[in-house]
């Protein structure tokens, strides 16, 4: 092992030992938290990602499918009460094959496989109950199918033909729907499952579906076009126009200084209403013309060109006197003459379907607050009537009038409503302090462990860099000092013996003693002493 690994190891041990009780035990608490953190986010990066294999099973599928994964070593996991089977997804694909050549699963839903099983001699009842049995299948699997419908069923009754066509009725069908757990279907939603169900079988209207959930609530009654009741078109309606109108006035009156209420009648029934108008087109002629006289010896036919005599001879067309020549009948001696004209006539025939939920009246109300100046209440009336729709031919009406508004409860209820404010902010504050405090109670022992052992390891390492210091000054120290060796001189004398002071090496186990040596060198020769401390920090420069 390299030396300042095996370095670093040996302090770590020393700094370790040197724990007292208590640093122990957070030190241990500490690493076992970060640990168990590893460990958890390890599991969840290396976590496969499953998906659905199979859905819907049977009870005796899902057993032999668990057998066959267990079989094959494939991790898996039940879901849905039992009747979906989790894998791997790099494993659906190879299982799902292995199930088909099995002939998993081998319980059927229905659906148009249910005519494949079905013989030559079954009987007509057979056929046509299986075939309502198939269509049932098919519109439960494919509703099941949309998103957050965990199971569905219908149920057709579809008449019989008959002979007789007054009396026969249109079919009707029931769906059965249960949702996953907190998952709510919506109005689109049940009208899709309504116009799907509807348009699948042949004469049945969209009325004639019931759509119920697992709660028992009625989504969809029969007898009615549109999902939901119709109060609840109503107070949908209502709520649109009192909003577009409230609006409107918030900008024309300021928020706060109207308020708007409407009411609006819905009708339940539907129906048809045919209507013909009859009109005369301009300028054109008759289609035919002809004219008949009654007289002895005259002739009836179109447009004749024989006449009668009149007063003093004077011959007149037929069917005209000289006192009323414009008359069509004549009642004189030659008898009478009727004439008959076939006019062209313009009819125009209209077919009107009724729908239910139709607005039949509705009313609107504003109250405008007197405190506010230069209202015009005719300029009012002309924005509600235009903002809500109003149509007086159907007997609609706009009330408006300005009063002084009461505002006794305006600040209990502002009041109420910072009070819900605040509780909602304090209720958000406790959770975050829970959360913190949470956080701060599993990472403060790590932290406090970490502190401590970066400290021991700190003072550790300074007593050592100042223990290495001490050494290599008192070895400086000594050297400079050690005058043992001979000094070679030129004369033939040899020289007087000198004195000297021996030193001793200051031993590496005895921190105090080497301090003890250091304050004695310094306070004998100071100058020398600042001298080695210089270079010795100069050589303890980085190059």
């Amino acid at each position: 092992m390299p030396a300042p690994i095996s370095s670093v190891l040996r302090r770590l041990t020393h700094t370790i030992r040197e724990f007292t009780i208590a640093q122990r035990t957070m030190a241990i608490i500490g690493f076992a938290v970060l640990a168990l953190g590893i460990a958890a986010l390890s599991f969840w990066v290396t976590r496969p990602q499953l998906s659905p294999l199979f859905s819907g099973l049977s009870g005796t599928d899902a057993n032999t499918l668990v057998e066959q994964l267990r079989a094959d070593g494939v991790q898996y996991q039940i879901t849905g009460g039992g009747g979906t089977i989790m894998v791997p997804e790099e494993s659906v694909y190879a299982e799902r094959l292995k199930a088909a050549a099995a002939g998993l699963p081998s319980s059927s839903t229905g659906g148009y496989s249910l005519l494949d099983k079905m013989g030559v001699t079954a009987s007509e009842f057979q056929q046509n109950v299986t075939y309502k049995r198939a269509i049932e299948g098919e519109l439960a699997n494919t509703i099941k199918a949309m998103k957050g419908v965990k199971t569905a069923s219908v149920q057709l009754a579809i008449p019989k033909d008959t002979v007789f066509v007054s009396e026969k009725t249109d079919p009707t069908a029931s769906v059965f729907i249960a949702t996953n757990n907190g998952v709510t279907l919506n109005d689109e939603q049940v009208q899709a499952i309504v116009h799907l169900t509807s348009s699948s079988i042949d004469g049945m209207k969209t009325s004639d579906v019931s759509v119920v959930d697992a709660q028992g609530l009625v989504l969809s009654a029969a007898g009615v076009d549109v999902a939901g009741s119709g109060s609840k078109r109503a107070s949908d309606y209502e709520e649109r126009v009192r909003s577009s109108v409230q609006s409107m006035l918030d900008k024309v009156v300021g928020p706060g200084n109207a308020t708007v209420v409407v009411a609006a009648d819905v009708s339940q029934n539907s129906g048809q209403r045919t209507a013909e108008t009859f009109t005369t087109p301009d300028g054109s002629p008759a289609l035919s013309e002809s004219a008949q006289n009654d007289g002895t010896g005259q002739t009836s036919g179109s447009n004749g060109s024989a006449g009668i005599l009149g007063p003093d001879n004077i011959a007149v067309p037929s069917g005209t006197s000289a006192a009323n020549p414009t008359a069509g009948t004549n009642t004189g001696s030659a008898g009478a003459t009727s004439v008959t004209k076939n006019n062209a006539i313009n009819k125009v025939t209209e077919q009107t379907t009724i729908p239910a939920g139709s607005i039949t009246r509705q009313t609107v109300s504003v109250a405008v607050n007197k405190a506010v100046s230069g209202v015009n209440k005719a300029n009012l009336i002309s924005l509600v009537n235009a903002a809500a729709g109003i149509d007086t031919t159907r007997g609609d009406s706009v009330a408006i009038e300005i009063v002084s508004f009461n505002r006794a409860g305006a600040a209990d209820a502002a009041k109420a409503i910072a009070a819900s404010e605040a509780a909602t902010n304090a209720d958000r504050t406790a959770g975050l302090i829970r959360t913190a405090l949470t956080a701060l109670a599993v990472a403060l022992p790590i932290i406090i462990a970490m502190f401590l052992i970066f400290r021991r390891f700190r003072s550790r390492s300074q007593e050592d860099r100042e223990l290495q210091e001490m050494t290599e000054l008192a070895e400086l120290r000594a050297m400079m000092s050690d005058q043992t060796r001979p000094i070679a001189l030129t004369g033939t004398e040899p020289p007087a013996a000198l004195t000297y002071t021996q030193v001793p090496l200051i031993e590496a186990g005895d921190t105090d003693r080497k301090r003890a040596e250091i304050d004695a060198l310094a306070g004998t020769d100071p100058e020398r002493t600042a001298e080695i401390l210089r270079g010795l920090m100069d050589d303890r420069q980085p190059a």
